[in-house]
């Protein structure tokens, strides 16, 4: 590992490697967890799913339909009074439902996950 020069330091990775190799009996396996390895849910196992649907529904609306609705409020004056609501509730109101859907599906997916 070193060079006939003592201050001079080189690095050999092969002689790292078979002194590693040398100390442990083990075969070299990948680096994982076990509990990903023995629960099933490798990448060959993995499904996108109901749950990964309507993640994508819900992210559609939160960052497509939502945005084109508030950027149409203006013209939509009726509809909003119809409903019981002024300019400024329409504008906190909106962006909030898509924030609730979210959350709630990070919890439903939370404790989906703990039930394993």
């Amino acid at each position: 590992m070193t060079n006939n020069d003592d201050s001079t330091y080189i690095h050999d990775p092969e002689a790292f490697r078979e002194h590693a190799a040398s100390e442990t009996d083990e075969a070299e396996t990948p680096r994982t967890t076990k509990a990903y390895l023995d629960s099933g849910t490798g990448p060959e196992n993995q499904e996108f799913g109901r749950g990964g649907w309507l993640l994508v529904v819900a992210l559609f609306f939160a960052f497509l339909v939502i945005p084109a609705t508030i950027l149409y409020l203006p013209h939509a004056r009726p509809v909003i009074a119809s409903l019981g609501l002024t300019f400024r509730d329409a504008y906190l109101v909106l962006p909030l439902v898509p924030a609730l859907v979210l959350g709630s599906m990070a919890v439903w997916v939370a404790v989906g996950g703990r039930t394993e």
